[in-house]
């Protein structure tokens, strides 16, 4: 059962069908033993989404088999939650995974296993045997398990609440990019759990630390531009931070950037746009979806922010990412109307 419609216009009414499908996997959620997957360098979306999960369900175990991100690390100390790296899948009854939109991001093969998948990237089509939720007009993954908890009858304390808050700030850009069904469910989980807005800040308020600012200094080092007309896209090579350094890169000039490493034979991109470019059509998720199917490999996201992961050679793959951007500058540059001047 697999649900990719507006959760966010959805009646809150348990007779509505996407009410009826959430109250399934909190049946579901209320027996058996299970592990629930956070995809590679965790955020606190995915990390906020599987404590929500975790305090209301039981016999959960929490897994980041690609590790979590620091404040993702700053929140789980926080929680007193305890993430683990490795798990035998055997132990468990099914698996569930969050906020990620493929078995790569998850970074473990799970075919053949009984899973449920929340997410709100553009999917992959890997979760489609399976019993999921995938709502891609959610800004963020909390917003789907906020909605979860309370169909399910959950109590929502102050530490629930401030995962979820913590989730929707920060994969909202601190609100930047929020809808207003995110800023309602926001609003309505403060008052719920108690929450006041200066304990989600703090929580996200962290100095960039010396190692991040490094990857961004030497991102910017190794960058390649391409322009066409008033339209910037970059690429750049980096060890760590990729998705940091998108955004510097983005800061400096750039329309779209894209961020990869190469770690053996396996490579992980980032990628970030402006919203005015997503504003004119663009969709990064789709755009390393298609990349990824080309290359053989896994990718998908949000239409301004999309990660791809898998085998090959990182600089090719960037250089695929960067010519399909360039495609997309040159249609935009042709739908410009004309001035009604000889050229």
């Amino acid at each position: 059962m697999v649900i990719r419609t507006r959760l966010s216009d959805m009646d809150h009414n348990c007779e509505q069908p996407l009410s009826g499908q959430l109250i399934a996997i909190s049946e579901k959620f209320k027996v058996g033993k299970k592990a629930v997957f956070l995809h590679g360098n965790a955020d606190p979306d995915a990390l906020g989404s599987a404590y929500a999960i975790y305090r209301c369900f039981p016999e959960v175990t929490v897994v980041a088999v690609g590790g979590i991100d620091r404040v993702a690390k700053v929140m789980a100390m926080k929680l007193d939650l305890q993430v683990e790296g490795q798990v035998n899948l055997d132990d468990f009854d099914y698996l569930v995974a969050v906020d990620s939109s493929s078995m790569d991001q998850i970074g473990i093969d799970v075919t053949g296993r009984d899973i449920v998948a929340i997410d709100h990237h553009s999917p992959s089509g890997d979760w489609d045997r399976g019993l999921c939720c995938i709502d891609e007009a959610r800004r963020s993954c909390a917003e789907i398990v906020f909605d979860l908890l309370r169909l399910s009858g959950a109590t929502i304390d102050r530490n629930i609440g401030l995962a979820l808050a913590v989730g929707m700030l920060t994969d909202s850009g601190h609100f930047r990019f929020a809808n207003a069904a995110m800023l309602r469910s926001f609003a309505e989980l403060m008052e719920i759990s108690g929450l006041e807005m200066d304990e989600v800040m703090d929580l996200t308020d962290l100095d960039t630390d010396v190692s991040e600012r490094i990857s961004q200094l030497k991102g910017a080092q190794r960058m390649r531009f391409e322009r066409i007309g008033d339209n910037i896209v970059a690429i750049s090579l980096g060890s760590a931070h990729e998705s940091s350094v998108c955004k510097a890169l983005l800061s400096i000039g750039a329309d779209v950037s894209f961020v990869g490493s190469q770690r053996d034979e396996r490579f992980r991109i980032s990628s970030r746009a402006r919203q005015e470019m997503v504003r004119k059509g663009l969709h990064l998720g789709i755009l390393l979806d298609e990349v990824g199917g080309e290359t053989s490999n896994s990718g998908g996201g949000h239409a301004g922010a999309a990660g791809l992961t898998g085998v090959g050679d990182v600089e090719a793959v960037l250089n695929m990412c960067m010519k399909r951007t360039m495609d997309f500058f040159r249609d935009i540059q042709g739908r410009r109307p004309s001035s009604g001047r000889d050229p």
